[in-house]
């Protein structure tokens, strides 16, 4: 159901609230568009569409800053998955006037689908054996993972991206020893990292799995967490975790993969760390990541091709990652085959494997 909000004949230096429980989109928003111009003869201005989704405390920026540059009214629109009424704001960020009209907004119907995580393959073979400790397969309903008993860490997290794991839920902040490990394994609690110069670091991204308390709450399990120096994690990884919400945002779910390599990173503290919880927990030197880039649509596995996109990056676990953008750090996934000797998308035909795993993604980064 399609419900126009109202319409603004020109913002001046101001902002303006328009509220979707007010205008009765009471299933929440899928989609915003609306109309912008410059004003008259004044210069380029810049417009921004901010939501809340926790009653006017915060606010988050929907899609990216729009310029307008023409008198001519020019549309603008963005894809949301807001799974309840919240209230926006459109902010005139430049302070010169400008035309905004005709704001729409498409009531929220959520008619994607949740895939498979493992889809594309299983590249180390984890099984769900408990003697199989250092490649123990453990499949959740928001992720699947390989679990390394000797390392205390995940070998890889493997997850599905699309519209139908994104909603309002709030970020959970609730970290917790996964007990469905074995009794027998190794598990990491909430405060094994601490003091130790090291986030927890998601490798399945809380806002990966906003759509319900349940699906965020489980990204919180220590078996999703690797230690990522915090320059890393905060800066670099979130880069590249916030650049796979665009392209989500954009029309395409998203096959992702990640994990640590090595061991010896270097976090806040200083010095290179191979380990931390007494031993238990190794502190990778690099951190990888697989990003598998395709339209929304059905039958996943069998539309991978010969011109895919394929973003494969690894970083160095240090505080100096972020002098460099995160992609500056693009491989091919040979590369990370060569390197951790997996056998990645092993579910696609070898053919097409041999034509996207040894490229070096060149595409968009914004």
């Amino acid at each position: 159901m399609k419900t126009k909000v109202f319409t603004i004949i020109f913002l001046c230096f101001c902002f303006t609230f328009f509220s979707s429980s007010k205008d009765k989109v009471a299933n929440g928003n899928s989609y915003i568009s609306f109309n912008h111009a410059e004003y008259e003869s004044d210069e380029n201005s810049d417009l921004d569409v901010w939501s809340s989704r926790n009653s006017h405390t915060s606010w988050q920026q929907i899609g990216t800053t729009v310029t307008s540059s023409s008198t001519s009214l020019t549309k603008a629109s963005s894809n949301l998955s807001i799974s309840k009424p919240v209230p926006f704001q459109n902010t005139n960020t430049s302070g010169i006037r400008l035309n905004n009209d005709d704001i729409d907004f498409q009531e929220y119907v959520n008619s994607f689908t949740r895939d498979d995580n493992m889809a594309m393959g299983n590249p180390s073979n984890a099984t769900t054996s408990p003697t199989n400790m250092n490649n123990y397969l453990m499949t959740k309903s928001q992720f699947s993972l390989s679990y390394n008993n000797s390392k205390g860490t995940p070998n890889w997290v493997s997850w599905h991206l699309s519209p139908a794991w994104k909603g309002s839920a709030l970020r959970c902040d609730c970290f917790a020893v996964d007990n469905s490990l074995p009794s027998t394994f190794f598990k990491a609690s909430k405060t094994s990292y601490s003091h130790t110069g090291f986030d927890r670091g998601h490798m399945c991204p809380s806002e990966d799995r906003d759509f319900t308390d349940a699906d965020n709450t489980a990204t919180f399990l220590m078996t999703n967490m690797i230690p990522q120096a915090p320059k890393l994690n905060r800066v670099t990884w979130v880069a590249l975790e916030n650049y796979c919400r665009t392209l989500n945002s954009e029309g395409n779910e998203l096959y992702i993969i990640s994990g640590g390599n090595g061991s010896g990173g270097s976090g806040s503290n200083g010095g290179a760390t191979t380990t931390i919880a007494s031993g238990k927990i190794t502190v990778p030197a690099t951190c990888w990541k697989i990003i598998v880039v395709l339209p929304n649509g059905t039958n996943d596995v069998s539309r991978v091709s010969r011109t895919t996109r394929i973003i494969a990056v690894n970083m160095p676990n240090t505080q100096t990652v972020n002098t460099l953008p995160w992609y500056n750090y693009r491989v091919s996934i040979d590369n990370l085959e060569a390197l951790l000797g997996y056998d990645f998308l092993n579910n696609v035909p070898l053919n097409i494997q041999n034509a996207i795993e040894s490229t070096v993604d060149n595409g968009p980064t914004h």
